[in-house]
């Protein structure tokens, strides 16, 4: 009689799912938050320095990330390619995440120290010199574009609220960091930072 009554009223049988979906969330998400394995950075790890910082702003608001994702699945065809599967570790300090599951181009998440610098720079200046399949636009401009750095410091201040551990002296000097220096410096700096930790773990 009971579950008829629920299953008569739909306005009482959604509040049910909605609570029912809420206690089966919450039993899954918040035991990871008391999980060292997804709460505290890999050993050796650090936050991205002034201009890779930068870079990283820049590849998002190019929509880089919504070509690449940065994030290599545990399954042998995936680790053969890119490397080391992604960990929860090496994700904490970044905001937003840049994970994605679109792959227009290949995954990002071990291409620091894959290439050399200059070949990052022929690449996004025009991806075909490099690989003449490629359907990557280029993005000449970055080359000219130059960082004013007034904005670095906030944005590591900003972090360090949400757990980033920039210190005294990366915050005062990052505006010196970054000047001078192209976008196309600041890209390419923050992919060769990418995936380094667990680069050789296979």
């Amino acid at each position: 009689m009971q579950h008829e009554k629920v299953e008569k009223n739909i306005g009482l049988m959604g509040l049910l799912i909605v609570i029912v979906i809420s206690f089966g969330g919450l039993a899954e998400i918040v035991p990871l938050f008391f999980i060292d394995d997804t709460t505290k950075p890999l050993k050796g790890m650090k936050p991205h320095a002034a201009l890779e910082l930068e870079g990283r702003d820049i590849y998002i608001r190019e929509g880089c990330n919504t070509c690449h994702s940065q994030m290599i699945r545990p399954f042998r065809s995936e680790t053969e390619r890119y490397g080391h599967y992604s960990v929860a570790g090496e994700h904490v300090w970044e905001h937003p995440f840049l994970w994605g599951s679109k792959r227009t181009g290949p995954d990002l998440a071990r291409v620091g120290g894959r290439y050399s610098d200059e070949w990052h720079r022929v690449h996004l200046l025009n991806p075909r010199d490099v690989v003449p399949e490629s359907n990557m636009p280029a993005f000449p401009w970055l080359e000219n574009a130059m960082i004013d750095g007034d904005m670095t410091g906030k944005k590591m201040k900003a972090l360090r609220i949400v757990g980033v551990p920039y210190t005294d002296d990366d915050i005062a000097s990052a505006k010196k960091v970054v000047e001078g220096k192209t976008e196309l410096d600041a890209v390419v700096a923050y992919l060769q930072s990418l995936g380094l930790i667990l680069k050789d773990k296979r």
